[in-house]
């Protein structure tokens, strides 16, 4: 079991889910406001997608990123900043003739997808370690990307999360590290309950923990009606959580939730099982981070 938890909370994500729930954060003040009330009820990381004020839809201008981050760090509350590097991967196919791309394709280069975190600093930043079938599309994520994304990263001292959605994406993630891509230390995510991906069970988790190197820092979370669950098992078989509006839109059934309290919540189930909620100092200590952008302040 785990008794020094960290919590990250996924405010917004990429998802369509501006229509399902009001408390879907969508402009850049909405998106860094519940990134504060998260932290206050006591996540010590915000993983953090922009999305267009216009549309909600899920976007990777600068703009956005620059409005959210300006603000969090303007603030007096401390917390972790984990920007998506997830956003630029995307590939639609016809229906009748898959080797015609139609719309809602999103494809960049790798420095395109990574852009956002050489210009803002943050200390963390997610790579999401394979392709796979995601939604209406393909998530595309080839090893040479990756790589190239990877160096990027290093050469910013910023730490990697690595997203890994099944047990070949862990084999995946273990290939960069090997190659010298990616430190030795970063943060493996086990993304689970994702059609496609590996399901959200504590198999997963106990087949994925398997292949990491020894003293390997994780987390783990579940979506929709997994999420909860997924909070108690990752403690209890050594790891760290996530929660939030990118994962699941309720507080339990037919409860729509806010960020804040997915996050309490999680923390109340972590208490309960007799471990205690890591704060972002005491986060930055256990993963090793930088905290760039505090230390030059």
């Amino acid at each position: 079991m785990n008794q020094d938890v960290i919590i990250s909370c996924a405010v917004t994500g990429a998802g369509d889910s501006t229509a399902r729930s009001p408390h879907v954060p969508v402009t850049p003040a909405q998106i860094a406001s519940s990134c504060l009330e998260a932290a206050r009820a006591g996540a010590a990381i915000v993983h953090i997608h922009v999305r267009d004020p216009a549309t909600g839809q899920a976007d990777r201008k600068l703009e956005y990123y620059d409005e959210v981050v300006e603000r969090i760090r303007a603030s007096d509350v401390d917390v972790v900043l984990n920007l998506t590097c997830g956003m630029g991967g995307k590939l639609c196919l016809d229906a009748k003739n898959p080797a015609v791309i139609v719309e809602g394709t999103d494809m960049a280069t790798p420095y395109e997808r990574v852009e956002h975190v050489g210009r803002l600093r943050p200390e963390m930043c997610t790579l999401d370690c394979g392709s796979m079938n995601f939604g209406d599309g393909l998530a595309i994520n080839r090893t040479a990307d990756l790589e190239i994304m990877a160096r990027h990263v290093m050469e910013w001292n910023v730490k990697p999360e690595l997203e890994v959605f099944d047990m070949g994406q862990v084999g995946i993630a273990l290939k960069l590290i090997a190659r010298g891509v990616v430190p030795g230390n970063p943060l493996f995510q086990f993304c689970l309950g994702i059609d496609g991906g590996a399901p959200a069970a504590a198999e997963s988790i106990i087949g994925m923990r398997a292949m990491l190197p020894p003293g390997a820092d994780w987390a783990a979370f579940g979506i929709s009606q997994h999420e909860m669950p997924m909070v108690a098992l990752a403690v209890l078989l050594g790891g760290n959580v996530r929660v939030g509006l990118e994962d699941n839109l309720y507080l339990e059934r037919g409860v729509l939730a806010t960020n804040e309290q997915l996050v309490e919540k999680a923390a109340r189930i972590i208490r309960d099982l007799g471990a205690r909620v890591l704060t972002p100092a005491q986060t930055r200590q256990k993963l090793k981070l930088e905290n760039i952008y505090r230390r030059a302040a």
